[in-house]
């Protein structure tokens, strides 16, 4: 089994910036693709950015493009996603997961965590 834990959420202003933390661990966590994903109440959860052990790192939203870097450590198992310019827009949960097939749609992870919310003022 796989745990994945999300830290690093916050209330912040517009315009600020945030650093998202996500380990996961577990005996078979180890070269799983973790991503982050974003939730509104009463929306679809949409990807946010992804990355591999070797390195592939994707940006899958377009709104977040040259604001928002994701990036991995893999001597930790831990992937981050540093959010600058943040915009009242971005306000949402935001879940961590990992799973084995690289790809921006939620139902391709099997593990979640239990997410932390980002709430941006305006």
């Amino acid at each position: 089994q796989v745990q994945v834990v999300e830290s690093g959420g916050g209330l912040v202003q517009a315009g600020g910036s945030l650093r998202l933390s996500c380990t996961a661990s577990g005996l078979s966590a180890d070269g799983l693709v973790m991503g982050w994903f974003r939730q509104i109440p009463g929306k679809k959860r949409e990807g946010v950015a992804l990355a591999t052990r070797g390195g592939t790192n994707t940006i899958c939203t377009a709104s977040v493009k040259g604001r928002f870097t994701v990036s991995r450590d893999n001597t930790k198992n831990t992937i981050y996603l540093q959010m600058n310019n943040l915009e009242p827009e971005d306000t949402a949960m935001y879940y961590c997961a990992a799973g084995r097939i690289y790809n921006c749609g939620s139902s391709a992870y099997n593990f979640w965590g239990q997410g932390t919310q980002v709430t941006v003022s305006s």
